[in-house]
């Protein structure tokens, strides 16, 4: 999987440093293609470089992030943008969703959970990508097993399950998905459990036992300690806040 092209938008010199020197890019399958410290120079950057991820601050000169948000779209819709900001205000988050925007991350920046956003995000342009019709043989198995473990996400899941299921070597597998996706099995795995788990915990009454057990994990314990890493907050929290501010 080729390299994503990442611009950094903030006015403070020493966030962008930041970003560039405290977070392993090359590890998450990126490259820093560029800078921009106000709004139209972003504008401007995102044009010329056309990066597949924006990181950008909301309260930059000249024109604030969102504004920015909404004027790529017109020329730029499938470029994915996360919000870093040192603004915990709702209304800042319920303008950023309407955005569609990938991530919201308060400053200052945990660059461990900021990774697992980078990977998340890598997993979600995959997906969007998947229906297109492959090219190369091994696009083809690679979206055969993401087939079969979305159809099959409350079972048991492992390289060993594939890989008897597709008579293939597990590091063969597991390789696969670094090419392919562009990060591991397990991270792939837990990204689409979570994802999964969230959408049952807004959309039905089930219990958070019932919810740990759809989504592939037999023991809620463990759910409730992988969705607590993954979000930040409990799955009762989630459904708690989220349900809370419709």
């Amino acid at each position: 999987m080729r390299k994503l092209r990442v611009l950094l938008v903030d006015d403070e010199i020493m966030i962008r440093e930041g970003f560039k020197k405290l977070f392993d890019w090359e590890t998450h399958g990126c490259t820093v293609a560029g800078e921009a410290a106000d709004g139209m120079e972003a504008l401007a950057k995102i044009d010329s470089l056309n990066p597949d991820i924006v990181i950008m601050d909301i309260n930059i000169p000249i024109m604030n992030g969102l504004k920015v948000i909404k004027m790529s779209r017109i020329k730029h819709p499938d470029t994915a943008f996360i919000i870093v900001s040192g603004y915990d205000d709702f209304s800042y988050c319920r303008e950023a969703l309407r955005l569609k925007i990938t991530d919201y991350i308060l400053k200052p920046v945990n660059y461990e959970e900021f990774g697992t956003c980078i990977d998340n995000l890598k997993i979600s342009m995959y997906m969007e990508n998947v229906s297109q019709e492959p090219e190369e043989q091994e696009e083809r198995i690679i979206n055969s097993i993401t087939r079969f473990i979305q159809e099959h996400l409350a079972e048991e899941m492992s390289l060993s399950v594939l890989s008897e299921e597709f008579h293939m070597n597990p590091q063969y597998i597991s390789q696969l998905f670094k090419n392919e996706i562009g990060v591991g099995f397990l991270a792939y795995l837990t990204s689409i459990r979570m994802e999964k788990a969230k959408k049952l915990l807004l959309s039905t009454s089930l219990s958070i036992g019932e919810v740990a057990e759809q989504s592939g994990y037999g023991d809620y314990r463990v759910f409730t300690k992988v969705f607590k890493k993954s979000e930040g907050i409990t799955p009762s929290q989630y459904r708690r806040d989220f349900l809370g501010r419709e």
